[in-house]
C-alpha cells in the first residue's frame, strides 16, 4: 500500500481536475482544509514523538532546515504544494523546474511513510488536492497529452521511489532520522500554510472549522 496509495493519488486528483472545476468549488477547499489539518496533526501526534525518542540532539537543526528548504522549493513550484498554483496557464514549453521542486518535495515525503499508516493517509490525502491543482493547471496548459501523463507520472512514482530507496539502502535507513526531520518541517510549512490560507482575511467560517477540527479528531482517535 505505500506504493500504491500515492500513486492512487495522483489519479483521483487528475479525475477530479477533468470532470469538475475544483478551484471554484467549495468541497474542494474544504477537501484542502481537511488535508492540512489532518497532516499537521499527524504531524504532530506521529512524526515529532518518533524523532525526538532517538534522543538525538541535532533533529531540532534539521527540522528547520527542511522547512527552509521547503520554501526555496516554493518560490520553484509557486505554492502548488499548499493547494495554489500561481504560473501562467498558456505554457507552451514543459516545467522542468516545477517538476524538480515537486519531485524532491514528493520524493522525500516517502520516507517516513513506513512509520506507520497514519502518516501514510496524511501523504496521500495531502497529495490529492495537490495533484488536483496541478492537473488543472496542467490540462489549462498548451502541452500535449502525452508531456502532460509524462508530468503526472513522474510526479506520482517520486514517493513512492523515496520509500524503496529508504528500505533498500542500508546507509539511508541509518540517516532516515535526519530525513524524517526535515520532512516534518517540509510538513510543518505546508500544512500551517494551508490553515492560514483557510482563514484568509480572518473570516470566521463554520464549515472550514468543522473540517479542520474533523481532521485532527481523525489523525488523533484513528
Amino acid at each position: 500500500m505505500i506504493y500504491i496509495l500515492p500513486l492512487l493519488s495522483v489519479l483521483i486528483g487528475y479525475i477530479i481536475a477533468s470532470f469538475l472545476k475544483p478551484s471554484s468549488s467549495t468541497g474542494f477547499k474544504l477537501l484542502l482544509s481537511f488535508s492540512g489539518a489532518y497532516l499537521l496533526s499527524v504531524t504532530v501526534f506521529e512524526l515529532f514523538p518518533a524523532v525526538y525518542s532517538t534522543g538525538n540532539p541535532q533533529v531540532g537543526i534539521f527540522i528547520m532546515l527542511g522547512l527552509l528548504l521547503q520554501i526555496v522549493l516554493e518560490f520553484i513550484s509557486k505554492g502548488v504544494e499548499h493547494g495554489h498554483l500561481h504560473q501562467p496557464a498558456n505554457i507552451e514549453q514543459f516545467p522542468g523546474l516545477l517538476l524538480f521542486s515537486l519531485s524532491i518535495h514528493a520524493l522525500l515525503e516517502g520516507f517516513p511513510m513506513d512509520e506507520g499508516h497514519h502518516i501514510l493517509h496524511g501523504v496521500v490525502i495531502h497529495k490529492i488536492p495537490v495533484a488536483t491543482i496541478l492537473a488543472v493547471f496542467l490540462l489549462h496548459s498548451k502541452l500535449s497529452k502525452p508531456r502532460i501523463f509524462l508530468f503526472l507520472g513522474i510526479f506520482a512514482l517520486m514517493t513512492p521511489l523515496g520509500s524503496f530507496l529508504k528500505s533498500q539502502f542500508a546507509l539511508l535507513k541509518e540517516i532516515s532520522v535526519y530525513v524524517n526531520a526535515m520532512v516534518i518541517g517540509i510538513f510543518l510549512h505546508v500544512s500551517t500554510t494551508i490553515l492560514f490560507e483557510a482563514s484568509k482575511n480572518h473570516k470566521f467560517n463554520l464549515s472550514k472549522l468543522a473540517v479542520i477540527i474533523g481532521g485532527i479528531l481523525l489523525a488523533y482517535f484513528i
